[in-house]
């Protein structure tokens, strides 16, 4: 059974993640020191609310998340999550993220309801092993008002139409990240734990 650590910085809803990871076939452990998370086999970046608290409370675990996954750990970064492995957020100013994929977040256009909340569709457009059996079309839940644009756009592995297209699921050799909630997702995130947990198996 993988372990997976789940990083507890304050700012995450971690118990649906816990659990949704638990019901996937992972032992889970809910880390917030360094040493911690080394001795799992994949870690989850989970995330809700804004980028610059966000940061901060991941400043004393920041440095250990890129070691890790420099060395080739598997991570996933979920909402806020995603947002963070960015170069840098203008969400309350220009703050730097954790620069695990080059590029930045931006705020959706001022042309629609903000925040995006609720279920919406995805534009799978790109093979990945987090998406297998997971069909372009498929309905999850969403809740932002920032979103990615990496610089290296084949890393985006699903979009999503809301004002503008973005990218709604990323993969980039060890790191995958979704923009929606799989946790809160039914079935279709169900099935989208148990694929990274059957990832992190491999």
């Amino acid at each position: 059974m993988p372990k997976i650590s789940i990083v507890n910085y304050g700012v995450g809803n971690l118990r649906s993640v816990r659990r949704g990871f638990e019901k996937s076939g992972a032992q889970v452990e809910v880390v917030s020191k360094p040493a911690e998370m080394a001795k799992s086999d994949a870690i989850v970046l989970p995330g809700v609310g804004a980028f610059e608290e966000a940061i901060a409370n991941l400043k004393p675990m920041s440095n250990a998340i890129v070691d890790e996954v420099r060395k080739g750990k598997l991570l996933l970064g979920i909402c806020l999550g995603l947002q963070l492995l960015f170069t840098r957020s203008y969400e309350g100013g220009v703050q730097r993220g954790l620069d695990l994929v080059r590029g930045e977040v931006v705020k959706l256009p001022g042309t629609v309801k903000l925040p995006h909340i609720g279920w919406n569709d995805i534009r799978i457009v790109k093979a990945t092993p987090l998406l297998e059996r997971v069909r372009s079309g498929s309905y999850l839940y969403f809740v932002h008002s920032y979103v990615a644009d990496p610089i290296d756009q084949s890393t985006i592995a699903a979009s999503t139409e809301y004002g503008i297209e973005f990218p709604s699921a990323l993969w980039s050799g060890n790191i995958f990240a979704t923009q929606f909630h799989p946790e809160k997702s039914g079935e279709t995130g169900l099935s989208i734990l148990r694929n990274f947990v059957e990832t992190v198996k491999r």
